[in-house]
């Protein structure tokens, strides 16, 4: 069954201007989003993630500045399926046409997108009776069908509440309800999670999912912790220095990287049946985008580079029909360099989990283990 594409973003490149000089923060970004899956953008602090979200979303800060690229969005207008690039809008037109009303955006901090000011039953309807022009008494009814959705208990009641009166967890389930309250076709999470204890953040990607399943909305999630995307993700795209470097099934991601940087993720995740006495982490710091990049820029942190890493950016070479690497070790000529050892070991590990805990398609219970680990 062919899927059905949502969102292409096709070589996107943003540059932010600032006081000590241009910084090139997204570098030649493709990736797809498809109806119903979700996709997972991995990556450390600064690769570019956030930033080609809130492009997408038309809420880039006035010193960013779209270099290139297209970022084209399929979606129902007047009974017809459209697709428009969503740079052609301006903000105004994003705010008006497209954000909340077709794609909306759960950001890292709740307590950062709610308004102290305002009861969450307000917030909740306030995007229905702008994009919509709800009536009022049949918005306060769907606002209280969403929290009860969410899982907030003795929904009604909550409608007078304000943020502060709220535990974190609350919060970030009240954010989820507003970014559905006008019904969109593409939720984008950026580490939604984060701020939460684990039991809570278990709770809100179940959350997450089992609103997919319900309403078959796509799914962008942003994220730094792989532990995370294993269990959310059918795709994902690991992002290095503004730049896209792994992308795949998420299978293909987890079980057979090829990239030396994708290694050095998998290996950092928490592991509660590793002999080794700490954590393994990725020596160095990523690049500084304010000067040209020369070679691959994980080259200095990989202990697998190659003379050519220091001369050539490597293209995305083809390992499957969804699965690509930047990576000179996939040229020809390349020498051979298996996976190391103790990645092999956890890979193994992986397996037997995914093995041990996943249940069916429809359906997934976050295991004790998977718990500690996110």
């Amino acid at each position: 069954m062919t899927k059905e594409k949502v969102l292409s973003i096709r070589d996107l490149s943003i540059a932010f201007k600032t006081s000590s000089g241009l910084v090139n923060a997204v570098r030649g970004v493709n990736l797809d989003l498809y109806k119903g899956e979700t996709l997972a953008i991995v990556g450390e602090s600064g690769s570019g993630k956030s930033v080609t979200v809130k492009a997408i979303m038309g809420i880039l800060s006035n010193n960013g500045k779209i270099k290139s690229g297209t970022i084209e969005y399929t979606y129902e207008e007047n009974g017809e399926k459209v697709t428009k690039n969503l740079l052609d809008f301006s903000k105004k037109e994003m705010r008006k046409n497209i954000n909340g009303k077709h794609i909306a955006m759960v950001f890292q901090d709740p307590m950062t997108s709610l308004d102290p000011t305002m009861n969450i039953g307000n917030q909740i309807m306030e995007g229905m009776r702008i994009h919509y022009k709800t009536p009022k008494k049949e918005a306060y009814a769907k606002a209280v069908e969403l929290l009860e959705l969410v899982g907030i208990t003795d929904a009604e009641s909550r409608m007078s509440n304000y943020p502060h009166q709220l535990s974190g967890g609350m919060r970030q389930r009240i954010v989820i309800a507003i970014a559905l309250a006008s019904d969109p076709d593409v939720l984008i999470c950026d580490e939604p999670t984060t701020a939460l204890d684990v039991t809570i953040q278990a709770k809100i990607l179940e959350l997450i999912q089992s609103i997919q399943r319900k309403t078959g909305i796509s799914v962008i999630y942003i994220t730094h912790d792989l532990g995370v995307v294993a269990k959310v993700a059918n795709d994902v795209n690991v992002m290095y220095a503004g730049r896209i470097i792994e992308t795949g099934t998420v299978n293909e991601v987890f079980y057979e990287p090829r990239h030396p940087y994708t290694w050095g993720l998998l290996l950092a995740m928490p592991d509660l049946e590793t002999k080794a006495d700490k954590l393994e982490s990725i020596p160095g710091n990523p690049p500084n985008m304010e000067h040209e990049v020369v070679g691959d820029p994980f080259a200095p942190r990989n202990p697998y580079a190659l003379n050519i890493d220091l001369r050539l950016e490597p293209p995305m070479f083809k390992i499957s029909e969804t699965h690509y690497a930047a990576t000179w070790l996939l040229a020809e000529d390349a020498p051979d360099c298996p996976l190391p050892k103790e990645l092999q070991e956890r890979i193994e590990r992986m397996k037997r989990e995914d093995e041990r805990y996943v249940g069916t398609d429809e359906t997934y219970t976050f295991s004790e283990e998977l718990k500690a680990a996110l």
